[in-house]
């Protein structure tokens, strides 16, 4: 049984499913599906789109729905007694769910580490309860939860394996019908309202600091979905100052290749940057409430938030973090990136070893684990 979270969950639990039968060619596969994983036969017994809001502020109206699917799952595991039971993301709903299933005598795994490494390390303990093995994407990981006893084993991260060593930018320039030649930078504030509304006015005042020193310097920038869009069209109209910038509906991974430089906000979207090879500045901002909360209460326990400088252990790529956000601090670093080629050959030489490190056929990994922890119990 699988139990995926969001559409990342769906990509890992069909890549996972396709290598399983490499070792269980008879396997039946049920649990909380997205389209991939019903492609790859597994029988639905709820929709991925249920789990996709669970734990958003603005949706605790659907938790008492979400709790009654999480008791029809278990009462269906209860008595189905499948061979093993994999939560993949979605730890605020995953996790009860396991710690029941494991109970019942149930191996179980949860795929993607929860982010107790960053952020409240207490879930560490309902973690050991929950799951017979973790599956890590991150090498950092194994560490961190071998330090709580919590059985982990560090698979890779498949998008290292979808995405190309050596990414072709003249290609997606003329994918994305930007100009072949001159200096191109990428702003991606985010794909959330909130995230917009506090980095699009700073992104689009950087993007004026480099306009006003490089004059003919072109910007493009992906919208994640149509109120993205919508918020950020209303933040260029208010500044002070026309850019060079062609807005494009999503299309993010293409953009990343095509641009010299990026300013881009904290999160998944590094990754994908980084496998890019792609120079960047990060920046993020959180409500001063919330942000007051984290500190105040010692939520965070990192001393870098951007993917690339976790994967690195290092400062290897500048983050600027709330007050610290700002043009004049931004700016430069972008303007650097774009004039020095050793300040580039830096990130890109380091980008391409972590690649490397990433990429090493996670499902085929994590499936060969499942099948291991399931051979120790029979």
């Amino acid at each position: 049984m699988i139990v995926a979270g969001e559409q990342s969950g769906d990509v890992l639990g069909a890549g996972l499913m396709k290598a399983l039968r490499v070792h269980y060619p008879d396997a039946r596969f049920e649990g909380v599906t997205g389209p991939l994983m019903r492609a790859e036969g597994c029988e639905s017994l709820a929709d991925i789109e249920e789990l996709a809001l669970f734990g958003i502020s603005e949706v605790v109206g659907e938790i008492p729905r979400l709790l009654r699917l999480r008791r029809r799952l278990f009462a269906h595991v209860r008595d189905a007694r499948p061979t093993a039971f994999i939560g993949i993301d979605a730890p605020a709903f995953n996790t009860a769910l396991e710690i029941r299933v494991r109970r019942c005598g149930i191996p179980t795994v949860h795929y993607v580490c929860p982010t107790a490494w960053a952020w409240r390390q207490g879930r560490t303990k309902s973690i050991r309860r929950a799951v017979d093995l973790l599956l890590g994407i991150f090498p950092f990981e194994e560490a961190f939860f071998r330090r709580f006893d919590i059985p982990v084993t560090f698979v890779g991260h498949p998008l290292a394996n979808e995405l190309p060593l050596h990414p072709d930018g003249a290609s997606a320039r003329a994918a994305l019908g930007l100009p072949s030649d001159g200096a191109l930078v990428g702003l991606l504030p985010g794909s959330r309202g909130s995230e917009v509304r506090r980095l699009g006015p700073l992104f689009i005042e950087t993007a004026l600091w480099l306009a006003r020193r490089q004059p003919g310097l072109r910007f493009v920038a992906p919208m994640a979905n149509e109120r993205v869009r919508a918020l950020f069209e209303a933040q260029l109209a208010e500044a002070d100052g026309d850019l060079d910038i062609t807005l494009v509906d999503g299309r993010s991974r293409e953009v990343m290749r095509a641009v010299d430089v990026l300013m881009l906000a904290s999160g998944t979207a590094t990754l994908e940057a980084l496998l890019a090879k792609t120079p960047m500045v990060v920046a993020y901002m959180l409500s001063q409430s919330n942000y007051a909360i984290a500190r105040g209460l010692d939520l965070i326990k990192i001393e870098h938030v951007s993917m690339p400088n976790l994967l690195a252990g290092r400062e290897l790529v500048p983050e600027f973090l709330q007050t610290e956000a700002r043009a004049e601090m931004i700016g430069p670093w972008v303007y650097r990136l774009l004039k020095s080629e050793s300040a580039r050959a830096c990130q890109i030489e380091a980008f391409d070893e972590i690649h490397r490190q990433l990429a090493l056929d996670a499902d085929t990994r994590a499936a060969q684990a499942v099948a291991d922890l399931v051979e120790s119990r029979q």
